[in-house]
């Protein structure tokens, strides 16, 4: 056994609190190392009467690591404990004070989880899990009130550039509600909706006015509760880590330098403040001397930009808030605002904006969710470029092992988004290459969400051209595509194993394109067999029972001498589940 490669600590993704009397534990091996690895669990105050051995089950494996993982409920809420990790006849004990070659005695040098407090335990939104998004570029969707056009709007379903104008506005919106009930989505991710200068509005002027371009504050409380009326919940978009240059206290600098008494609302480098070689003497988004970047560890702006979170859930019963370039702001700000908005909103759902790996942001302190881009990445590498199986099941089993399973459970999923190319651009504009994809996102863990017309098959490059207006011309839909769409909205949200079952890999093979993945709870458990070949593939697995069906047919699926054997077309998926008998 490799040693170097074991790996556990009692905190962090490790080992933590997934409800007020469940722990999970984590251990980390070298990759097909080891057998067995057995949890020795008990409370250091009467190790003997609360002794329990809990065999862990292999989680997920990158190219490098297997990972294991059990939940243990203690009796008295403490958990003393060391791991037994077995390779054939040798056996090893990994603990806090180091690797043994026989068991200690307990308890000393054990891990220890001290107690688990209800207060510390990482609480997501329910409601989250239960979701599918649909992020709308409000300018972008529906011209439902031409009287609000910017001057200069152009005609709808032009060509987008970076500052031109078609006059979508919350009216429109409001006036297709019906058609994303229809569709099957439950929540809405609306991109800024504050006054702005821009048609993307991140460059707020005004935290608290909706932009005039796209109707009043009074509209956006009514698009609010008639989202409500219907069971959608609605998410804004915050920018909090910058402003506008036309932000009246950013322009009270402009005018009176260091004298100002905003001066440092923002990082001022250099006075006069101004755009010097090329760089602002000011800290902005990027370089954009028309953004500059809020000092949120100021009493002042830390405060108002808190009691703009607030007056927001109050104001239209707001259900979460995505937060703009999380990254660039400072966690303790993330902290105070996690615990303003959810004591106005214990059920807000709050998502940051990080691309990278973001547990820092993830342990219940902070962000419930993260714009899951790794995801998309991986995804779209395997569906719609060259990986195979192999290293697309260790690819998918690191995100998986990156972050707790309450994390995992609402993990912001989506294949592209405004600042991506389109969905079917990036599937070289094959439509059953998407369709793994967004099957694959439907049936996976997390939350998903869908950017507005990828449904009825708008494409685009990156920024602009993803931003194209959506099509509401039936003729120029692809009415294919979308009821493809409902079929797998409806999927998802008709079954709970596809929401908070376990997911586990059952084929990923080196050198092969095709995998086999399923998804389980304690009453269903679903089988998703996936050729990602341009030929046509037969799929075979074990399987034990002869009580399968065709998720989408309700046709039954019978395995021959115990052999599941499934015939795909090219790029082709089927979805089988089976109930399964009360424990």
């Amino acid at each position: 056994m490799l040693l170097e490669a074991m790996y556990h600590v009692p905190r962090d993704k490790w080992a933590y609190a997934y409800n007020p009397s469940t722990i999970h534990l984590r251990v980390r091996t070298k990759r097909n190392d080891v057998q067995y690895v057995t949890a020795l669990t008990g409370d250091k105050y009467d190790w003997n009467g609360t002794y329990k051995e809990i065999q862990l089950e292999k989680a997920a494996s990158d190219s490098m690591f297997d990972y294991w993982e059990t939940a243990v409920k203690p009796k008295y809420k403490r958990l003393t404990y060391i791991f037994r990790i077995t390779a054939g006849t040798e056996n090893i004990y990994l603990a806090d004070n180091g690797i043994h070659y026989a068991q200690p005695y307990p308890t000393g040098g054990y891990y220890e989880f001290s107690y688990i407090h209800e207060i510390d335990v990482f609480k997501v939104p329910e409601w989250a899990k239960e979701a599918v998004f649909y992020q709308i570029m409000t300018e972008r969707f529906a011209n439902g009130n031409p009287d609000l056009n910017p001057e200069g709007t152009q005609e709808w379903g032009g060509r987008p550039e970076l500052d031109n104008y078609f006059g979508g506005d919350l009216q429109g919106v409001l006036n297709h509600l019906d058609d994303l009930t229809k569709l099957g989505v439950n929540a809405i991710y609306f991109t800024p909706l504050f006054q702005a200068n821009s048609y993307h509005k991140y460059d707020t002027v005004d935290y608290k006015k909706v932009d005039p371009h796209f109707g009043d504050n009074e509209m956006l409380k009514k698009v609010a509760e008639q989202c409500h009326s219907r069971g959608i919940r609605v998410m804004l978009d915050a920018v909090f880590n910058h402003c506008s240059e036309d932000f009246p206290p950013f322009q009270d600098v402009l005018k009176n330098g260091k004298n100002s008494k905003y001066a440092d609302w923002f990082h001022i480098n250099e006075y006069p403040v101004q755009i010097k070689d090329g760089i602002p003497t000011y800290d902005t988004f990027g370089f954009y001397g028309n953004m500059p970047k809020f000092n949120t560890a100021n009493p002042e702006v830390k405060a108002y930009l808190l009691d703009v979170a607030e007056y927001w859930i109050k104001e239209i019963k707001l259900d979460g808030w995505r937060l703009d370039v999380a990254n660039e702001v400072d966690n303790h700000f993330w902290r105070d605002f996690r615990k303003v908005v959810k004591t106005a909103n214990p059920e807000a759902y709050i998502v940051g904006e990080v691309w990278s790996d973001s547990l820092t942001w993830l342990m219940g302190d902070q962000f419930d969710s993260v714009m899951n881009y790794p995801f998309a990445d991986k995804v779209l590498e395997f569906f719609c470029g060259s990986m195979d199986g192999y290293n697309f099941a260790n690819e998918m089993g690191s995100l998986i092992m990156r972050y707790p399973q309450q994390t995992n459970e609402v993990i912001f999923n989506m294949l592209c988004s405004h600042d991506t190319p389109r969905l079917l651009t990036r599937a070289g504009e094959d439509k059953r290459r998407l369709k793994l994809s967004v099957v694959f996102l439907f049936t996976y863990i997390g939350t998903p969400c869908i950017f507005y017309g990828d449904e009825v098959g708008i494409r685009g490059e990156s920024d602009p051209d993803c931003r194209k207006c959506m099509q509401w011309d039936p003729a120029k839909q692809d009415q294919e595509l979308y009821d493809f769409y409902r079929l797998m909205i409806d999927l998802r949200k008709s079954n709970e194993a596809l929401r908070k079952g376990r997911f586990r890999f059952l084929k990923a093979d080196h050198n092969d394109p095709c995998i086999i993945y399923e998804r389980m709870d304690d009453t269903l458990h679903f089988t998703v067999w996936m050729n990602n070949t341009p030929q046509e593939r037969t799929l075979s697995h074990p399987m034990e029972t002869k009580d399968w069906k065709d998720a989408l047919t309700e046709e039954a699926v019978v395995p021959t001498n115990g052999m599941m054997n499934i015939k795909l077309d090219p790029y082709g998926y089927r979805i089988l589940y089976r109930q399964l008998e009360p424990s």
